[in-house]
Formats: structure tokens, C-alpha cells, sequence
């Protein structure tokens, strides 16, 4: 099954034996403190470990933003791995990625883990799926604005 982000406009049932499923979440996650890191290399490095989880777990990225100080995902997943199963897989494969090549963050964070404790995960049903993916789209157009910085 090949991985590409956004290439899919309409998010399909999955059949497994005897079963019919379709469960899609969309998940946030932030950096400790919600420092503006995920930029320049981390922001382009960050992608790699995301999708090589999803392909190893047999799950299906339709959208990914990274965002400065946060990244949105919409995926889908199978029956058998719980929606924390899913963040700490996504979550802990960058972490040891990025303390292995980007030494330098070390100076922003106390202990191991590069994200904050907790995400927010949302399930998707038919209804708002498409809002569910325009608002991660349009996630870099509201950024412009902001300050940037850490």
C-alpha cells in the first residue's frame, strides 16, 4: 500500500476476513513547551519517521501539516491498535530520530522526550471528514501572521 499524503480524496472502507472497517483519527501533537522546532530540517526530517510508522503498522496517512509548534495528522488504522497505541508509536519513532541527528535541541528540553506529555485525537465519521482535511490544509495559510521564534 503506498503512503502518500493528500494524493487521496475520499478515505475508504478496509475489509480484513470477515470485517469492514473505516477508522480514521486526526491527532495534534506539540513539543515540550511548545517551542517553534519543527522548522527548516526537523520540520522536513519529521515526515520520514511518520510515514515509515504508518507503513510498518499497515496504516494509511491522508494528511500530515507540520506546523513550528505542532503537527496535525489524519490517519487511518486498524481495529487492533488503540488511538494511544498510535500517538506513542508516531510520537516516540521521531523522538529518537531527532535526539540521534539534531543534538543541538537538546538545550530546549529536560529528560528524553521531545513532545509534551499528551496529544489531541479526534475521530473522523463521514460527516466531517472533509472539514476534518481542509483544516489541516489550511493550516499553513493561518500561521502566516504569527510571530515567529521560540
Amino acid at each position: 500500500m503506498s503512503h502518500l499524503s493528500g494524493k487521496i480524496d475520499k478515505i475508504f472502507f478496509w475489509k480484513v476476513a470477515y470485517t469492514y472497517h473505516k477508522i480514521v483519527a486526526h491527532f495534534a501533537f506539540i513539543p515540550k513547551y511548545r517551542r517553534r522546532l519543527l522548522q527548516g530540517k526537523i520540520a522536513l526530517r519529521i515526515r520520514q519517521p511518520f510515514f515509515e510508522c504508518s507503513e510498518v503498522n499497515s496504516w494509511f496517512i491522508y494528511e500530515m501539516e507540520v506546523m513550528p509548534d505542532h503537527v496535525h495528522v489524519l490517519i487511518q488504522i486498524d481495529p487492533k491498535t488503540s488511538l494511544s497505541q498510535v500517538a506513542m508509536f508516531l510520537k516516540g519513532g521521531f523522538s529518537k530520530v531527532l535526539r540521534k541527528e539534531f543534538s543541538e535541541i537538546k538545550e530546549f528540553f529536560w529528560g528524553d522526550s521531545f513532545w509534551a506529555d499528551g496529544y489531541f485525537v479526534e475521530t473522523s465519521g463521514r460527516a466531517n471528514e472533509i472539514t476534518i482535511r481542509e483544516y489541516i490544509k489550511n493550516q499553513r495559510n493561518k500561521e502566516i501572521g504569527r510571530s515567529s521564534g521560540l
